[in-house]
Order: structure tokens, then C-alpha cells, then sequence
């Protein structure tokens, strides 16, 4: 990568909210934006919108739920880049705001871990080879929530939270596996912004939402890596 090529980073989830953010974001600073979204036609709607407002981003069809489309879009894109600097793994899903851990339906949860914590993990083994191939070390950051924090758990969305808190422990495998490949793997906490997941009444805005995320993807210490941040601050399991 010459000192004119863009860093590039694939987003996850990001044809709405939190992930469409942090991917203008990101394109706003110069990146070549892969943004991932398992609907084709919402993915390109909105990759030609962002490009539109003059930034380079480009559509790549990625359902994390999908083993099989995770394989196919990791050879995809390693056909499209010869490296990845950054991969925001943002898509989730929230299925059970209102039920209670004592009644929560089995396919719920099944559904809500596979896309919250085993999608992640099998995004990133499948960008691994690409992530290695950075030229200055490569940025992971897994979109958690404080929902998933041990330290101060509630009886609220059981198999999301839940979900978040095994994305947590992904989040320290890699980043304890990849120490020595300069690659920095961390956990952000966007906190409750109004997206469709988050609601109307949610007290952030999808700008506030993504930037922690965009920092740990780019201006964060390289050192930092293993943790759960929100706010720009290291916060507890």
C-alpha cells in the first residue's frame, strides 16, 4: 500500500443505523468502506447513497448468520483487496426485549447467538488471512453492549445479552490469539442510540453511537487491545 492508497475496512450490518454511521465515518476519513448487509438490495441502496455523497464504498452480500456466505464472501473479497486494515463486525439482532430468562424460547436464542457471537467469530476467522496481510497491523472491533457486562447484569433481553456477553469472550480470544500479529481486538459499547433496534426513545444519536467505534477502528492506541470500551474509556467485563 502506497501512501495514496486508502486503508480499507469491511463494516458488517451497515446498510442502517450504527453500521451505515460507521461507515460514512470511515469513508469521511479516507477509507475504502466495504459495507456488508445480507439484503443485496438494501446493501446497495445504501452503498450507492454513501458514494453518492462522494465516498468510496461498495456493497459485499453477508448474512453472519450464513456459514456457507461467510466462506463465500470472505473469497469474494479477497478477489476484490490484497488486505484488510480494519473489520467492524456490528450486524446483530435483538429478538427478546420483553421476554424473561425463566420462559425465552430455544429457537430465540439460537437465532440471536449465531448472528451476535458465532457470526462474528466465523466473520473474522474468514478475514483473518486479509487482516494479516495489513501493512501498518489490522483493527478488529466487535459491537457489544453494556447488556452483556457481567459486572452489572439485569434480567433484561436474556438471550441478547447473553449474546453479547459471549461476543465479549470472542472478542478476548482473538485478541489474546493475534497479540503478537499486530492486529487489536477490542469490544465497543455504542450505549442506547435511536436506531431501529434502539428505538425512538433511546438517548443517543447514531453519531454518538459509532464514535467509539470509529476510534477504536482508527485512532485508538495500537496497544490497546483485549478490552470493553465505551466513551472512548475502558469500562469492566
Amino acid at each position: 500500500m502506497t501512501a495514496h492508497e486508502p486503508k480499507i475496512a469491511l463494516v458488517t450490518g451497515a446498510n442502517k443505523g450504527i453500521g451505515c454511521e460507521v461507515a460514512r465515518q470511515l469513508a469521511a476519513r479516507g477509507f475504502r468502506v466495504i459495507l456488508g448487509a445480507r439484503r443485496p438490495e438494501a446493501g446497495r441502496k445504501t452503498a450507492a447513497e454513501l458514494a453518492l455523497a462522494g465516498s468510496a464504498v461498495e456493497f459485499l452480500e453477508l448474512d453472519i448468520a450464513d456459514d456457507a456466505g461467510i466462506t463465500r464472501a470472505g473469497r469474494e473479497l479477497a478477489e476484490r483487496v490484497d488486505h484488510l486494515d480494519v473489520l467492524v463486525n456490528n450486524a446483530g439482532i435483538l429478538e427478546d426485549g420483553d421476554a424473561s430468562v425463566r420462559e425465552v424460547a430455544a429457537g430465540v436464542v439460537r437465532r440471536t447467538f449465531a448472528t451476535n457471537a458465532l457470526g462474528p467469530l466465523l466473520v473474522t476467522q474468514a478475514m483473518l488471512p486479509l487482516l494479516l496481510k495489513a501493512p501498518a497491523g489490522a483493527r478488529v472491533v466487535n459491537v457489544s453492549s453494556g447488556a452483556g457486562a457481567l459486572n452489572d447484569m439485569t434480567s433484561w433481553a436474556p438471550a441478547y445479552s447473553i449474546s453479547k456477553t459471549a461476543l465479549n469472550a470472542v472478542t478476548c480470544q482473538f485478541a489474546a490469539a493475534l497479540r503478537t500479529h499486530q492486529i487489536a481486538v477490542n469490544s465497543a459499547c455504542p450505549g442506547w442510540v435511536r436506531t431501529d433496534m434502539g428505538g425512538a426513545g433511546a438517548t443517543r444519536t447514531v453519531e454518538q453511537g459509532a464514535d467509539t467505534i470509529v476510534w477504536l477502528a482508527t485512532e485508538a492506541p495500537a496497544s490497546l487491545t483485549g478490552r470493553f470500551v465505551r466513551d472512548r474509556q475502558v469500562i469492566e467485563w
